[in-house]
């Protein structure tokens, strides 16, 4: 139940200075989503300082994501519950706590867990951020604070590896932890003085068995797509992974038809519009991560570029968003969401259709070009169909869907990044397995081996390491080109979206916090 509304001269003034409320929010939407990309640079050092095996390790980013798919749905009652401003002040500030517990790790159990403490707070951010920010935007506004909003949700993952890259090689990993702990601070600081804050006047009841089941259905899932390749999707771990996550969300969805006070109200399912936003926002999610898994990879693993150099590559496609986000806000309200999006999708498919055409050789010039492209299309897209789909839905669902928002892009790009991982190591495998024909010597062998075999051991090792540079190439292509046609697909969905500028409110304006 949403907390009253504020008197007429509280909300007049909500209204007139939403501009600096938003920026206080961004801040911590910002800071926690960043601390989802940063953290993957600095995996390879943390191995070695804290002396962890490469397969526990993982779970230094493993454990957060799975933490979250915990956190997220516990967002909405908490903050019927103290507030949402509370809730917000709150979250940032033990989410500057927990980032600093992290720099102080002093091995990969005490890492781990305080990678788990951070994500509850981190995981809560961005929910309620959203939720505040359609309550103290006017909604001829809201398209434009979306832009605004939409730094923290897209830029953050794309300067990620660059800042972290160089925190890494020139300064100090714990640094990627310690630098939350002043900004996360200043964040409270300025959210304690100019966030509105209104006491709750319902207590509304826990909903127990409904995070029950969706906090096991959300870990269980992501668990088993996280370790899928390691544990062998056919084996019984798995197997008894996704089935047991399957149930228990299928039990979710019944709870929350009956309960008095859903922890996410489903009926925001109701309306098509949301649920066709829904499921674009889970193509341009998935779309957005994969190329922050992949090209990554690529540049190290293939073309033998360090953390930070493969930072400033991918610089001038995170400085396109930058530039895209508030233009693409102004866009929405002007012409609504359905060509934006449209032509958003078709762009990141164009794009990723020229990435699937990646060679070992591929000059950076070229990588930085289609990279750009793609994520011209990402900022041109991503925050209309957020604001498409929320803008569809009565105020009182306005919480349920940013709840619900926020656990698709959560959801979505772990999944993006466990599953396309697993193929990669299948289609590697496979790849293997087609090519190591070519490698054979004696009578039958190619020219090339012929000549190679003749240089002895360096001659075949050299080929060798050229076939597995290829290989691996192969694994990112076809990666590039699945998410190519999801994104056509996507394109075709979005001419569904409404088009024109949105009609104006007939409710007056009020903020509920």
């Amino acid at each position: 139940m949403a907390a009253p509304a504020y008197a007429p001269d509280q909300a007049a003034e909500a209204e007139k200075g939403w501009l600096l409320l938003l920026a206080v929010l961004v801040v911590g939407t910002f800071m926690s989503v960043l601390d989802s990309s940063i953290v993957n640079v600095a995996i390879p050092r943390m191995q070695t300082a804290l002396s962890a095996a490469p397969d526990d390790v993982e779970w230094v980013a493993t454990g957060y994501t799975l933490a979250l798919g915990v956190a997220v749905p516990l967002a909405g009652w908490l903050g019927e519950r103290i507030g949402k401003a509370q809730l917000y002040i709150v979250s940032i500030i033990g989410f500057a706590v927990a980032s600093g517990l992290c720099g102080l790790a002093w091995n990969l159990s005490s890492m781990i867990a305080f990678r788990i403490l951070q994500a509850i707070p981190g995981g809560i951010l961005p929910v309620v951020a959203m939720t505040l920010l359609f309550q103290i935007v006017p909604p001829a506004k809201v398209g434009t604070a979306m832009g605004i909003y939409g730094l923290g949700i897209v830029v953050a993952p794309a300067v990620g590896p660059t800042l972290g890259g160089y925190l890494v090689q020139y300064v100090d990993w714990r640094l990627i932890f310690y630098i939350n702990v002043p900004v996360g601070l200043l964040g409270a600081v300025a959210a304690i003085v100019k966030l509105p804050r209104q006491k709750p006047v319902s207590w509304p009841s826990f909903d127990f068995w409904g995070f029950i089941t969706i906090a096991y259905g959300l870990f269980a899932g992501l668990l088993a797509a996280s370790e899928g390749h390691t544990w062998g999707w056919d084996g019984y771990r798995i197997r008894g992974l996704l089935v047991t996550s399957a149930i228990s969300l299928a039990l979710f969805v019944v709870i929350e038809l009956e309960v008095e006070n859903p922890l996410l109200d489903l009926r925001v399912f109701k309306r098509w519009p949301y649920v066709n936003s829904i499921i674009l926002l889970a193509v341009v999610v998935t779309a957005l991560f994969s190329g922050l898994y992949f090209i990554p990879q690529y540049l190290q693993n293939v073309q033998g570029l360090q953390a930070f150099d493969t930072g400033l590559v991918l610089i001038p496609s995170a400085l396109i968003m930058v530039v895209m986000m508030p233009i693409a806000g102004r866009i929405y309200d002007a012409v609504g969401p359905r060509w934006p999006v449209a032509i958003g999708l078709g762009i990141i498919a164009y794009s990723s259709f020229l990435l699937a055409g990646l060679t070992p050789d591929t000059p950076r010039f070229d990588i930085e070009v289609w990279t750009t492209i793609r994520n011209f299309g990402t900022g041109l897209c991503m925050m209309a169909i957020m604001t498409s789909g929320i803008s569809a839905l009565p105020p009182r669902l306005t919480g349920a869907g940013s709840g619900m928002n926020n656990v698709v892009q959560r959801v979505s790009s772990s999944l993006a990044v466990a599953v396309f991982g697993s193929l990669n190591f299948s289609a590697a495998a496979q790849l293997w397995t087609d090519n190591s024909g070519l490698l054979s010597t004696g009578a039958q062998a190619l020219p090339q081996v012929s000549s190679a075999s003749a240089q002895g051991a360096n001659g075949l090792m050299g080929m060798y390491q050229a076939m597995n540079l290829e290989v691996t190439t192969l694994t990112y292509d076809n990666g590039f080109y699945i998410v190519a046609w999801m994104c056509v697909g996507g394109a075709i969905l979005a001419l569904g979206l409404r088009s024109g500028k949105p009609k104006a409110s007939a409710e007056p304006v009020h903020v509920e916090l």
